[in-house]
């Protein structure tokens, strides 16, 4: 329960924490996101605190063993500083918050994530399980402490997985008290989980989970809180929502892509270059030759018909205004801000407005915020607002016309990431999309680089038939070429090498 360093002046300031302790805990109440190094990994910073509630109920004790729920798949730990309310806090400033926290200590926010989804960000269930917020060992006095100097660290079987100081939070403590002073009366015995830093991910059945907070200037030291993982046996009830987990569930479970087991997000640069290094019109003969008619997102034009791109899709669908639904749904940070959020380099975000032209789908801020995230383009069937500030970006907006009318007047932003229907064509989430001044193509990945290859192939042949037509050949027997063009095309292969099949 005492650092490195604690004398034994020091060692009687910090006591144990026991049932007791957390049975006086009326409200456990969590940060959504409070280091930058945790904002950073997530691509997203947020300007003020948010917060969730857990229940009292899934405070546990250190040495206490946590169940993986039967048919969960994606249990996190967070290594967490929790405060614990020493005095009534209601309304206080900034300067006096922290004359109202009565002790620190580790906690271990877990959660699963197989069932965020159910409750819409409220993480009713996913993290308030029975024992899912470890707490202990020991308790440190917080008058004893800089609030600014303290340090969390935790340990996936002994291994060191997270490490961070309160000098990397974006909100300190004093405000996070004071700012949820201003509407709930903070009690003594109220718990505060101050948000975890980059490093969280999954842990399995048999792993030991420990977070340690202490205070290397005072020698002050919660002790290691323990936790095991085991894994649970009884399945859930059918008649709620059961565990569900996507591959983006997985990723921010996990921490990334890598560490989930997932294949790599996006194209290699040299897919991209063959892809870009040749027009869709060829494309489209190379997808005809597999079978592939339809294929064509049409009907949209350019903001930068000059530019070729190459992206994979994420997924966006609109559904028809009903002002009911748009209450709910379409305001604050909805699916339209949610997937812009969260796109990455070389992402194509593709909308499904249903071909409907009369309000906008997209505007300037939120194209900006694409083109700031690494999209490739943004593909929506519906209209654009800010045309001409969206034209004068870099990354281009493939769109069906302009429209100043906002979201309300025709659409609701519903759901991300599944398959969509864009200007005639199906898309599904890792499509690629390959665009320029002909048109856009949809070209499933596993036919990309068969379609890539044989566009090159056939732009070169091209390029001798074009020479041939400009001396004055007929293009009968040319274009097609016969097998007596075919050898004289094999002649000057020879010396013009194809420079698009080079990397």
């Amino acid at each position: 329960m005492k650092g490195p360093h604690a004398n034994r002046s020091q060692e009687c300031s910090v006591e144990q924490v026991t049932a007791a302790t957390l049975k006086q805990a009326g409200k456990v109440i969590a940060v959504h996101l409070a280091y930058q190094s945790r904002a950073e990994q997530r691509g997203r910073t947020p300007a003020k605190p948010s917060y969730f509630l857990k229940a009292s109920s899934s405070l546990s004790l250190s040495g206490s063993a946590i169940e993986r729920p039967a048919g969960c798949e994606l249990l996190a730990y967070e290594g967490e500083i929790a405060l614990v309310i020493g005095k009534a806090a209601r309304r206080v400033s900034l300067e006096n918050a922290w004359q109202h926290v009565g002790h620190v200590t580790a906690s271990n926010d877990l959660g699963v994530y197989d069932l965020k989804y159910a409750d819409k960000g409220s993480n009713v269930r996913s993290k308030s399980g029975d024992g899912f917020t470890p707490f202990g060992p020991g308790l440190i006095p917080a008058a004893d402490v800089d609030p600014a100097a303290l340090r969390v660290r935790t340990w996936v079987n002994g291994r060191l997985v997270q490490e961070d100081t309160t000098a990397g939070l974006i909100f300190p403590f004093s405000q996070i008290v004071a700012d949820l002073s201003q509407l709930m009366t903070l009690e003594p015995g109220d718990i505060i989980l101050t948000g975890t830093p980059a490093g969280s991910s999954v842990a399995v059945p048999g792993d030991l989970i420990e977070v340690e907070v202490d205070a290397p200037g005072a020698g002050l030291s919660t002790g290691r809180l323990r936790t095991a993982v085991v894994q649970g046996s009884a399945e859930l009830a059918d008649f709620g929502n059961g565990p569900k987990a996507t591959d983006a569930d997985r990723e921010d479970a996990w921490g990334s892509a890598e560490a989930a087991g997932l294949a790599p997000q996006g194209l290699s640069a040299e897919l991209k270059r063959k892809l870009t290094s040749v027009g869709t019109a060829t494309l489209s003969a190379q997808l005809r030759k597999l079978g592939l008619n339809n294929v064509s997102i049409d009907g949209l034009k350019s903001t930068r018909p000059e530019l070729r791109i190459a992206g994979t899709a994420r997924t966006l669908r609109y559904v028809p205004n009903r002002e009911d639904l748009f209450k709910t749904h379409g305001g604050g940070f909805n699916a339209q801000k949610r997937i812009i959020n969260d796109l990455n380099d070389g992402d194509v975000l593709v909308m499904e407005a249903r071909g409907e032209p009369g309000t906008g789908t997209v505007g300037d801020i939120l194209a900006l915020r694409a083109q700031v995230r690494g999209a490739a383009a943004i593909v929506t069937d519906g209209g654009v607002r800010d045309v001409a500030a969206v034209a004068a970006l870099d990354m281009p907006t493939f769109f069906t016309g302009a429209h100043p009318a906002v979201l309300g007047r025709k659409h609701i932003p519903w759901d991300t990431d599944l398959t969509i229907s864009c200007g005639g064509a199906t898309v599904q989430p890792g499509d690629i999309i390959v665009g320029d001044s002909d048109g856009l193509l949809v070209i499933p990945p596993s036919l990309a680089e068969e379609v890539a290859d044989g566009a090159i192939a056939q732009e070169h042949e091209e390029t001798f038939i074009a020479e041939k037509v400009g001396e004055g050949n007929s293009v009968e027997g040319l274009y097609p070429m016969n097998a007596a063009w075919k050898a004289k095309f094999a002649e000057w292969a020879a010396t013009h090498p194809n420079p698009a099949a080079q990397p």
